[in-house]
């Protein structure tokens, strides 16, 4: 049976779709906000994993961690943490290293920002605090359930991209033929619009607003 999730992920990463061209077959969507690369030149992509802390806690990120799968892209999610970081070397390290995912994207903050960048790890986030969560078990309210309910739902089982340029998360509803076109388009068309600009010698106006290209191969057709 065909799975196009996993032809949509290796479709990526053998051709090194970037973040900005998925995002423009999403139509200028998809963009995870305010999170950036700690390390320069990691290109990921894998299905996404939601995990998470919450009030003030990485307990439950401990927890989940430990069932993080071979290649995945874990998103790790902090729900009033007040802004303190939610893991720091020693949760990314065991989540990277030892159970195999591609990288690590934190809707929130890190904390060791020195030995995530010296151990150079794939690992994006909002920002650094060198206060982190603590580490207890706090029962779930029913709000945070339905908090994460809602963003399991979401995330889990989606593809996310990243590069230098932030990440994008493909939606479930979108891992289909019709998108894996799309991308198989854009990267023609990036070739075309390059070859343009750097051969043609024609100006981006001409490119990529007018696509004068398509009327040269109107031309040739007639």
């Amino acid at each position: 049976m065909k799975d196009i999730q996993k032809e949509i992920i290796a479709y990526i990463k053998r051709n090194r779709v970037s973040t900005t061209e998925v995002a423009d077959c999403l139509g200028k969507t998809g963009a995870v906000a305010n999170v950036h690369a700690v390390n320069r030149g990691h290109f990921c992509v894998g299905a996404v994993r939601y995990i998470f802390g919450h009030t003030e806690s990485n307990w439950p990120i401990h927890d989940q961690a430990r069932f993080v799968q071979e290649g995945e892209v874990v998103l790790m999610d902090g729900i009033d943490v007040k802004g303190r970081a939610l893991v720091g070397e020693l949760v990314s390290k065991f989540i990277l290293l030892y159970r195999g995912a591609q990288a690590i994207v934190m809707l929130g903050n890190a904390r060791d920002a020195n030995d995530l960048i010296k151990q150079n790890y794939s690992v994006w986030c909002e920002g650094f605090n060198p206060v982190g969560c603590f580490n207890r078990d706090v029962p779930l309210t029913e709000e945070i359930k339905a908090e994460v309910h809602r963003k399991q739902a979401l995330y889990d089982g989606a593809v996310a991209v990243c590069d230098d340029t932030g990440v994008v998360i493909i939606p479930k509803n979108q891992l289909t033929d019709d998108f894996l076109g799309k991308l198989h388009h854009i990267e023609a068309q990036e070739d075309i619009w390059f070859d343009c600009v750097d051969h043609r010698k024609w100006d981006t106006y001409d490119t990529v607003c007018l696509k004068k290209y398509l009327m040269d191969a109107d031309k040739e057709d007639g």
